[in-house]
C-alpha cells in the first residue's frame, strides 16, 4: 500500500505542479496586479466569508462517503443519487445563511453582488468534490488527479487569453474573473458527473428523509470538524476587512503572501486527499502498515515545509517581487509568518488525517474549538494595530499549537516511537537551513545554493526515500 501510495503521489504532484502554480501566479495574480489591492482585497475576503459556512453544504458527506466507500466499494452506486437529492437541500440552506449573515455583517451593492456569483460558485464546488470523493474512496486516483486539475486548467486557457487581450486585458475588471471561474467550475462540473457515471452506472436521483437522517447521524462529527477548522483557517482575511481601518487594503496585503501559502498548502492536501482513503482502508484490514507510512508521508511532507520556510523566509523580498508590481514591503512580513505556519499545517494535515480515518472525531473537534477562540482574539488582538502581519502572526500561533497537540496525542494513542535518529535527522536539517544562507553574501548564489542544498539534506538526512519511490516507480511500470 505504501508503494501504490508514493506512486499515485508522484503522478498527483507532477499534474498539479504543471497547472495549479501557473493558475495561482501566472492568472490569479496578475489579476490582483490589474486590478489592485484593495478591489482584489474585497474579493479575497468575500470568497473566504463563503468558505466559512461552506459545511452546511456538505456536513461530513465527503469525508464519510471517502472514508466508506474505501471500506465498502460496492455501497458508491447504491447511495449517490440519494445523497446528490439530500445535498440540494443542504446547500440551500448555506446559501440562505451565507446571505443572510452577509448582509448582517455589512455587505451592501457589488459587495453583494460578488457574494451571489460566489455562493453559486460554492454549489459547483461542493458538487465537485463530492464526486471526487467517490474516486478516492474507490482509489480512482489518477481519474481523482485529472479532475483536481481541470477548473484550474481551463481558468489559465480562458481567462488567460482575456488577460493577454488587446480589448479586454486593459480594463480587466475583477467582476470578470469570477464568472470566468464560474464557467471553469461548471465544465469541471459536468466532466466530473460523466466519469462517475461511466464508473458506478447512472444513478437515480431520488429523496429518501430516513436514508437522509441516517447519513446525517454518522456524518454530522466530520460536518463539526470542517466547520470549526474552517472558521479559525478561514477568519483572518474577513476579520482584516471587516475591523481594520485600511481593511480592503490590509486583506489585499495579506492575499499577496497567502497566495504563496496556498499554492504550497494544495500540495499538502495531495497527502491528504490520498492518504485518508488508504488509511481508512488499511485502518480496517491492515492496521500494522498504517504506522510506516504515517513517518513516509510526515518526513516528506514535513520536511518539504521546513525547506520551504526558511526559503521563504531569507528570501521574502526577492520571492514576492517576481510576482507582485505593488505593496510588496508591507507584504514582507505577514508571508514570513504565514510561511513558518505552513510547518504546522503540514504537521496537522498528516496527523489529522489518520485519527479523522480512525474516528476520533471527539478529540479533533475539541481541538478544533480551541483554534477558533485562540485564533478570534489573537485576531481581534493584533488587528487593529499590526493589520495583514498581526493577522498572520495569529495564524501562525494557531497552526502551530493544533498541529503539536494532534502530533502528541496520535503518537500516545498508536503508541508510536519518536526514535533518537529522528530527533537527529530533524535536528540537523534545521540547523542546515539555519547556516545555508551564510554561505555566500550575493543573493542569487545564496538563494540557489539554500534550493540545491536544502533537497540534497533531504535526501541525506532520509526525509525522501530513495528505495521506496525506486521500487514504486518499477511496480507502476
Amino acid at each position: 500500500m505504501q508503494k501504490k501510495f508514493i506512486s499515485n503521489l508522484v503522478l498527483i504532484v507532477v499534474l498539479n505542479l504543471l497547472v495549479k502554480p501557473l493558475a495561482i501566479f501566472g492568472i490569479d495574480a496578475t489579476v490582483q496586479n490589474r486590478v489592485g489591492a484593495e478591489e482584489y482585497g474585497m474579493y479575497f475576503s468575500i470568497l473566504n466569508f463563503t468558505y466559512l459556512f461552506n459545511i452546511l453544504a456538505d456536513l461530513g458527506i465527503n469525508n464519510f462517503t471517502t472514508k466508506n466507500i474505501a471500506q465498502y466499494p460496492h455501497i458508491a452506486s447504491r447511495y449517490i443519487g440519494k445523497i446528490f437529492s439530500f445535498r440540494l437541500i443542504l446547500f440551500a440552506i448555506y446559501a440562505i445563511v451565507t446571505l443572510s449573515i452577509g448582509i448582517g455583517i455589512g455587505y451592501r451593492g457589488a459587495q453583494l453582488n460578488i457574494l451571489y456569483v460566489l455562493i453559486f460558485n460554492q454549489l459547483l464546488i461542493t458538487f465537485i468534490a463530492y464526486f471526487r470523493s467517490h474516486f478516492g474512496g474507490l482509489h480512482f486516483f489518477k481519474t481523482d488527479a485529472l479532475i483536481s486539475v481541470l477548473d484550474r486548467l481551463l481558468l489559465i486557457i480562458i481567462c488567460g487569453s482575456v488577460l493577454i487581450s488587446t480589448t479586454f486585458g486593459a480594463s480587466f475588471q475583477i467582476e470578470w474573473f469570477i464568472w470566468i471561474q464560474t464557467i471553469c467550475y461548471g465544465i469541471t462540473f459536468m466532466v466530473a458527473f460523466v466519469l462517475l457515471v461511466q464508473k458506478i452506472g447512472i444513478p437515480k436521483f431520488k429523496f429518501h428523509w430516513v436514508f437522509s437522517m441516517a447519513i446525517l447521524l454518522q456524518s454530522y462529527p466530520y460536518a463539526l470538524m470542517i466547520l470549526l477548522m474552517m472558521i479559525y483557517t478561514r477568519t483572518d482575511s474577513v476579520m482584516l476587512e471587516r475591523i481594520h481601518p485600511n481593511g480592503k487594503f490590509e486583506a489585499g496585503v495579506y492575499a499577496q503572501g497567502f497566495r504563496l501559502l496556498d499554492a504550497f498548502f494544495m500540495f499538502g492536501m495531495i497527502f491528504a486527499n490520498l492518504l485518508f482513503p488508504i488509511f481508512s482502508r488499511l485502518l480496517k484490514t491492515k492496521r500494522e502498515t498504517v504506522f510506516q507510512l504515517l513517518i513516509t508521508s510526515r518526513n516528506l511532507l514535513v520536511g518539504g515545509a521546513i525547506l520551504l520556510a526558511f526559503i521563504c523566509f531569507h528570501n521574502a523580498e526577492f520571492l514576492l517581487k517576481l510576482i507582485y508590481k505593488n505593496n510588496v514591503t508591507e507584504s514582507i512580513l505577514s508571508f514570513q509568518w504565514l510561511m513558518w505556519s505552513f510547518i504546522g499545517m503540514c504537521i496537522s494535515l498528516i496527523y489529522g488525517t489518520l485519527l479523522t480515518a480512525n474516528g476520533n472525531m471527539k478529540f479533533m473537534n475539541q481541538l478544533s474549538i480551541i483554534g477558533i477562540f485562540l485564533n478570534i482574539i489573537l485576531n481581534a488582538l493584533l488587528i487593529p494595530k499590526y493589520g495583514a502581519a498581526g493577522s498572520a502572526f495569529a495564524t501562525l500561533i494557531t497552526q502551530s499549537f493544533t498541529a503539536l497537540i494532534q502530533l502528541i496525542f496520535c503518537h500516545q494513542l498508536f503508541s508510536i516511537k519518536i526514535t533518537f535518529l529522528q530527533i537527529i535527522n530533524y535536528g540537523s536539517f534545521i540547523l542546515l537551513m539555519f547556516l545555508l544562507p551564510l554561505i555566500s553574501s550575493n543573493h542569487s548564489v545564496s538563494f540557489s545554493l539554500q534550493i540545491i542544498l536544502g533537497v540534497i539534506g533531504l535526501l541525506l538526512f532520509k526525509f525522501i526515500d530513495l528505495k521506496a519511490l525506486k521500487i514504486a516507480f518499477k511496480e507502476n511500470n
